[in-house]
């Protein structure tokens, strides 16, 4: 019997699956840089100056780039960046810090100084095609234009991994500031790509994260996971996952996603519609955007092919709502699936759903 482990928040869960009901473990294989050659590339940072790290995201391959920026100044006896943090984020960003260290929370953009360096790692997008340092920025500071966003989008379906009109509005906007980033691509196994510069410009290695493609034929059921915490913080940010794998799920398929969501909702357009505030027709053309606006679109549409089902701390109220299967832990997944459509039924997992994109073989 095949054990396969899967991230779900901090932690990770095995999922006990016999071999006549595997049909296919989904990864894409991506090149690492050795920590020499990001370290190299985090040379062009000038660390004689006094820099404002802002943490956007916090992930492995964000520790790691930290670790080696508080290496090289610890080699040239120079005092550390500040560091800043999104407030939810703020304690975990402490765990990574000498014991000396100090993170504060960072309130705004208004006024940034050319010696703010905002640090990322992207993942794929359904409105801009990837999720980016230009992107956060634009969702968190520029609300009055993330309506023109939202209203470039190529259809009502996820557009991940491609370019966008929309991604025009975030690089607009960030040319705006004079500001730097550290934007990063990585796979569960390390960083695949890093580049320092200004987002606009940073945001180029979206070409190493576009190859992050598996070709695949298309299947009944597929088990999701995001692959790590930070991907599955909210449920607004755990449907990434599902709208890059969708094109691989037949009419009539099932699509299961392991998403702790311990940040509850994370969309303010889907909060909404669970209070009945938000409708449907809506979503369309809309006088003014409200966060999240475009997840619940893609829901709305995705599920007119398919059936979705999750595993999370969500209550079932709220996905019943949302015409979601709600499940208790892994193990009822896969009970219900055999029990739904049948004993012999094959059962595909992808560990890795915040970074790979399934594509037609």
């Amino acid at each position: 019997m095949p054990e396969i482990w899967l991230n779900y928040g901090a932690t990770d869960v095995v999922l006990d699956i016999k071999a006549e009901n595997l049909e296919q473990k989904i990864e894409f294989d991506s090149q690492i840089l050795q920590d020499s050659e990001v370290s190299e590339r985090l040379d062009t940072l000038d660390l004689t100056k006094p820099l404002d790290l802002v943490i956007l995201s916090y992930t492995d391959a964000v520790k790691k780039t930290l670790r080696l920026i508080f290496e090289k100044c610890a080699q040239k006896s120079i005092p550390r960046p500040k560091i800043f943090a999104d407030k939810q984020i703020l304690n975990l960003v402490k765990t990574v810090l000498p014991s000396d260290g100090q993170v504060l929370a960072f309130e705004g953009i208004e006024s940034a100084n050319p010696d703010l360096v905002f640090v990322g790692e992207m993942e794929f997008d359904g409105l801009f095609g990837f999720d980016s340092v230009s992107t956060k920025l634009l969702r968190r500071f520029g609300k009055d234009q993330m309506l023109l966003a939202y209203e470039k989008r190529r259809g009502n379906l996820p557009n991940s991994g491609q370019e966008t009109e929309s991604m025009q509005i975030a690089k607009d906007f960030t040319n705006s500031f004079e500001i730097s980033a550290i934007e990063i691509v990585a796979s569960s196994k390390g960083i695949a790509d890093l580049s320092v510069g200004h987002p606009s410009k940073a945001l180029g290695i979206s070409k190493t994260l576009a190859t992050f493609v598996q070709k695949t034929d298309k299947h009944r059921t597929l088990l999701v996971s995001t692959g790590k915490d930070s991907s599955n913080y909210t449920l607004g940010k755990s449907l990434n996952s599902i709208w890059n794998c969708h094109h691989a799920i037949r009419d009539d398929g099932l699509a299961i996603l392991l998403c702790e969501c311990k940040g509850g909702i994370g969309s303010e357009a889907i909060r909404q519609y669970l209070e009945g505030r938000m409708s449907i027709d809506r979503l369309q053309k809309p006088a003014k955007y409200v966060d999240g606006m475009e997840d619940l679109l893609y829901l709305t549409e995705i599920q007119k092919k398919i059936q979705i089902g999750l595993v999370s701390v969500l209550p079932e109220f709220y996905l019943k709502k949302l015409n979601l299967i709600s499940f208790d832990g892994v193990k009822e997944t896969l009970d219900h699936v055999l029990k739904v459509q049948g004993g012999r039924q094959k059962v595909s997992i992808i560990p890795d759903g915040a970074r790979i994109l399934l594509g037609p073989n």
